[in-house]
């Protein structure tokens, strides 16, 4: 793939993503980002052998900044899902307390002989 389809790849690839990107959970992103980075290492090649143009430059500035939206709703993910680990931990901590295999208030007695 060249320069120009790898960039043109990018901003479509960038704006489906926009366009559900509250309606993609987790792994639906982490897709994305996988695929994405496919495509972003295949462009290093590429300007590593030549710079990139003005408008090269423009369009890819213009994707980094579109970056913002996509890593804050992949933060919220990412709280919303230690705010659950948190929950779920703490019901585990409350489950076991009534759980206990003995009654807390009893006592043993031994006999002597």
């Amino acid at each position: 793939m060249d320069r120009a389809a790898c960039i043109n790849q990018l901003e479509i690839m960038t704006s489906n993503t926009l366009l559900s990107l509250y309606d993609l959970d987790f792994e639906q992103l982490e897709v994305f980002i996988e695929e994405r980075q496919v495509v972003v290492d295949q462009l290093i090649g590429h300007f590593s052998d030549t710079q990139a143009s003005e408008h090269e430059k423009e369009v890819i500035h213009r994707l980094v900044q579109q970056d913002s939206e996509i890593l804050a709703r992949m933060n919220t993910l990412r709280l919303e899902a230690q705010d659950w680990l948190h929950k779920r931990g703490q019901a585990k901590v409350q489950r076991n307390a009534y759980e206990a295999g003995y009654t807390p208030d009893s006592f043993l007695m031994d006999k002597r002989k």
